[in-house]
């Protein structure tokens, strides 16, 4: 089986309302999908989407001419030995892996790991806290969320504080908080934070560290028991270097930053094994690429709320995307990827 055509598409995607990012915020994600064809009939799909300041079509191009007339063997090794940007290297991957899965008769996850689950639970994302943090709480509950995921470190220490103890009371038994502070504080107002959350219904606390380093993530993670995780700060801080230290007790991969899925399934082996437990989220991608993080999700199957309901934010989408039922997004028994595009985007 030979890859004949290879071909990329472009997409602009308008959101709901702006995604605050660790770095910057965006009204639309703009991205390419990566479509390869066989000699055999398969078709594999993969999504680029780089953050708003990252330019690649070039580079996506030079990738996409480069897989023609090559096998998946082939084409896997060019991948490995090739440099690259993480979104571009990751369109390529789930391109191939979708494609492999698709021969062998198997949905991705399960091609992936033999043990994937077919259902994974997801947090619902509910952008930052602040006045309607409580309404949009709600609304996710009554849809069957029980893990609510809010951006803090927008607003005083202080402030934060008081706004998430009032909401923490409007909010059922059994539902609590994952926090993402995007590396916000200063080490005295994390400090301030964490003990002023103790005894909080909290899930997880992302990124509190403006200048992190690894004695003083250390340091936070002994002063609670509240899960700290690291995602943006992996790259600077070095993989290996916190797989070594295990500062924090969990770990938030994105295959659009990590490069794919191989390299994230290696990294949460590793971690698992360093004491440390993954969460897969997407970076707010398309249906592909969302598709591409579930299955990822299944395969690690390690029952946590992976951050992955975030087709809602977007008013359209490349094709079918996975939509959660009560908090639960569902593998289907379709090989490879199970993507269906809209009728535009085959012409």
């Amino acid at each position: 089986m030979r890859i004949y055509i290879s071909k990329i598409i472009p997409y602009r995607l308008p959101l709901r309302a702006a995604w605050i990012s660790a770095h910057t915020s965006f009204t639309m994600r703009r991205g390419w999908l990566l479509r390869l064809e066989t000699d055999t009939g398969l078709t594999g799909w993969g999504d680029c989407a780089p953050l708003p300041e990252h330019e690649v079509e070039e580079e996506l191009a030079v990738l996409a001419q480069s897989l023609i007339n090559l096998d998946l063997t082939a084409a896997r090794q060019w991948l490995n030995s090739a440099r690259m940007h993480p979104a571009a290297r990751c369109a390529a991957d789930v391109g191939l892996s979708d494609l492999a899965a698709q021969q062998a008769g198997l949905p991705l996850a399960r091609w992936l790991a033999n043990d994937a689950t077919k259902q994974v639970r997801c947090n619902a994302a509910l952008g930052a806290l602040d006045e309607n943090a409580s309404k949009y709480a709600q609304a996710a509950i009554a849809t069957g969320f029980e893990v609510l995921k809010l951006k803090v470190g927008l607003r005083p220490v202080k402030q934060e504080l008081v706004m998430l103890q009032q909401l923490v009371e409007t909010l059922p038994e059994g539902v609590t908080l994952r926090l993402d502070a995007n590396r916000a504080w200063n080490m005295v107002d994390a400090h301030y934070f964490i003990s002023g959350a103790a005894g909080l219904p909290l899930d997880m606390l992302e990124e509190p560290l403006a200048q992190p380093d690894l004695i003083r993530l250390a340091e936070l993670q002994a002063q609670t028991e509240i899960p700290l995780a690291l995602d943006e700060s992996l790259p600077e801080l070095g993989v290996g270097q916190v797989l070594a230290a295990a500062p924090v007790q969990r770990l938030v991969l994105k295959p659009m930053v990590s490069g794919g899925l191989e390299n994230i399934l290696a990294t949460a082996r590793q971690a698992r094994t360093a004491g440390m437990a993954s969460i897969v989220t997407t970076s707010v991608d398309s249906a592909v690429g969302t598709l591409a993080a579930l299955h990822l999700a299944a395969a690690l199957n390690n029952d946590l709320h992976h951050g992955l309901a975030t087709s809602s934010w977007l008013e359209q989408d490349v094709g079918s995307a996975p939509h959660p039922e009560s908090g639960v997004l569902m593998v289907e028994e379709l090989a490879g990827l199970g993507f269906n595009p809209k009728p535009e985007i085959l012409a």
